[in-house]
């Protein structure tokens, strides 16, 4: 429960010092915290740290913290010990996105969503257009750690080699798109648009504009996960065809991009998640 203090008390997750690709952590969250410490109590923490200190504060905010496969096990005994306490997180550990792992891709696509195509298994190749290379990485992954992009030739004995590892993959097919694009919220609602025009640059990003159908895709996906607070970022495709594909929805740690912003876009996303934050508290 919250304390009797007067301003709520938050612990603050990050990692500074992760060397992202193409992005700066530490930046991001220096200004986060910067401005979130005119509303709370704030304390910032590494992510292997949070389990012992987040029991003097009333919420523990995940940021940058990385991918959590870096700190498996710190991560896991968090999530146990945050559960058995009641400990509030922002995000709460209740998403269905890549708070879970990847298996939703292959959910999302047996159900019809507007996803690129998933599966899990060489026994369900047959669910997957045709193409001429495809995608395996590791379910468990993130940040491109252990993609391979294989031919449709090399396909069946690849999964084979990695069923005979044990090792649990997504295929997909590799798509010819026209460039990215990610859309960020608060809660359910829509703060801004981000896309990269380059596809061999995914961090190189400028303001996007969403038209009514782009809005209305990344709802669907928010609306999905259906988290009572926090963070998430919808991040699609565009097809030569024109349509969006789904390639990943961030709802543990998506990191916002938010020197690529107005500034009066930063000001309203800070002001938007400090109230969420407030929201979260009860």
């Amino acid at each position: 429960m919250p304390s009797a203090r007067a301003r709520p008390s938050i612990l603050y997750v990050s990692n500074l010092a992760y060397p992202a690709k193409g992005r700066r952590y530490c930046d991001e969250d220096i200004y986060l915290t910067s401005h979130l410490r005119q509303h709370f109590d704030l304390a910032i923490c590494h992510p292997e740290d949070a389990t012992a200190l987040m029991p003097a504060h009333d919420t523990v905010v995940i940021r940058n913290s990385g991918p959590v496969i870096d700190y498996a096990p710190a991560y896991h005994h968090f999530r146990d010990q945050a559960k058995a306490t009641n400990q509030r997180v922002y995000n709460p550990l209740t998403g269905k996105g890549d708070m879970a792992g990847k298996q939703y891709l292959i959910d999302l696509t047996d159900e019809g969503f507007p996803v690129i195509p998933t599966i899990g298994t060489a026994d369900h190749l047959d669910r997957l257009p045709q193409a001429t290379e495809y995608v395996v990485k590791p379910k468990a992954g993130a940040d491109s750690h252990g993609l391979e992009f294989v031919s449709s030739e090399d396909l069946q004995s690849n999964l084979e080699n990695k069923a005979r590892d044990e090792a649990d993959v997504l295929v997909q097919p590799r798509i010819d798109f026209r460039y990215e694009v990610s859309f960020y919220f608060v809660d359910h609602d829509f703060q801004y648009a981000l896309n990269a025009p380059d596809p061999a640059k995914r961090w190189e990003l400028r303001s996007y504009v969403p038209s009514r159908e782009d809005l209305e895709f990344a709802q669907r996906f928010v609306d999905w996960n259906d988290l009572d607070h926090g963070i998430q970022r919808v991040d699609a495709c565009r097809t030569r065809q024109g349509d969006l594909l789904l390639v990943e929805l961030e709802d543990l740690n998506p990191y916002l991009s938010l020197d690529r912003t107005p500034d009066d876009t930063r000001t309203r996303f800070v002001s938007a998640m400090a109230a969420s934050i407030r929201r979260s508290l009860g």
